[in-house]
């Protein structure tokens, strides 16, 4: 399996930082730069980020992580991401979730209908749009005729998810090329990776063995106590160390666990906001190494 790092943008981006770091990320080697949806956050759109990216690197791939889809029209979204194929082959990696990671931005991605089928089916002509000329879709949700975009990329960009729940894995089965959780243990990664190769086996599909990846926060000076708080008040069976790293050492601990439980790449967050030079230099000096 390929082992890569990335890094993530963390909700403190400031976009004026943003071309500096696209220098800095190309110049150095790293693999991948992604960008989270947070609206009500200085950081910027995901799709926007990608594109803007894209045009100032030529190695540096780029993703989201994640982007909402149920609330989007998946035309359309496959209209961006084709276009972002074509211009920039083989270095755009979208990943899709169901829902927000702010409550507060629930509002801003409208559905009508249950969200978790919403997302089935905006996967599945998302896909279908990617894949062909012309398409002809009736569904509970969205119907079209003859709807494509254009001309499109050799192979389409591969289509990761989110999620940690049992409705997820079926779903990343299902639909999924891949799959990028966050906030698990090394176990329960383990048991994610397996109910998602079971439910591709039923649907007769199969994912890729290195298509499994998870994003990793870390605090290198130590859990700060209001995050510690958060993660005890959110998931209170499990230790804040066994999600989020509080040290360089630690992060190393994690990895070596995902690794064992099939994971091969990884998104590096800074817990404390946008990532700085100290950590940029440290990113290069601890994680680069271990790529193969």
């Amino acid at each position: 399996m390929k082992i890569r790092f990335g890094i993530g943008t963390g909700s403190d981006t400031d976009p004026g930082e943003l071309p500096a770091l696209v220098d800095r990320l190309e110049a150095a080697g790293v693999d991948s730069l992604w960008f989270s949806e947070l609206v009500h956050a200085p950081a910027v759109d995901p799709f926007v980020g990608m594109a803007f990216a894209l045009a100032r690197s030529e190695r540096l791939k780029v993703g989201t992580s994640v982007a909402i889809l149920p609330g989007r029209h998946p035309v359309l979204v496959a209209k961006q991401l084709a276009s972002l194929a074509l211009l920039a082959p083989k270095r755009v990696l979208p990943v899709f979730g169901l829902k927000p990671a702010r409550a507060n931005e629930l509002d801003l991605f409208p559905v009508t209908g249950r969200r978790g089928s919403v997302f089935d089916e905006s996967l599945e002509l998302l896909r279908a749009v990617l894949r062909a000329g012309e398409v002809d879709f009736d569904g509970a949700h969205f119907s079209v005729r003859g709807a494509g975009v254009g001309k499109r990329p050799a192979r389409p960009p591969d289509i990761w998810l989110g999620g940690r729940a049992p409705a997820a894995f079926r779903r990343i089965g299902r639909y999924g090329d891949g799959w990028l959780g966050s906030f698990l243990t090394p176990a329960e990664a383990a048991a994610g990776v397996s109910a998602i190769n079971v439910a591709a086996a039923e649907a007769g599909r199969e994912i890729e063995e290195d298509h499994f990846g998870i994003t990793l926060l870390i605090a290198p000076d130590g859990l700060p106590d209001g995050l510690a708080a958060q993660l005890r008040q959110q998931r209170p069976e499990t230790d804040p160390a066994d999600l989020v790293a509080g040290s360089w050492p630690d992060l190393h601990r994690l990895i070596d666990g995902y690794l064992a439980a099939g994971l091969s790449k990884f998104v590096v967050v800074p817990a404390g906001g946008a990532p700085s030079n100290g950590f940029l230099d440290r990113f290069g000096t601890e994680l680069l190494p271990r790529e193969n």
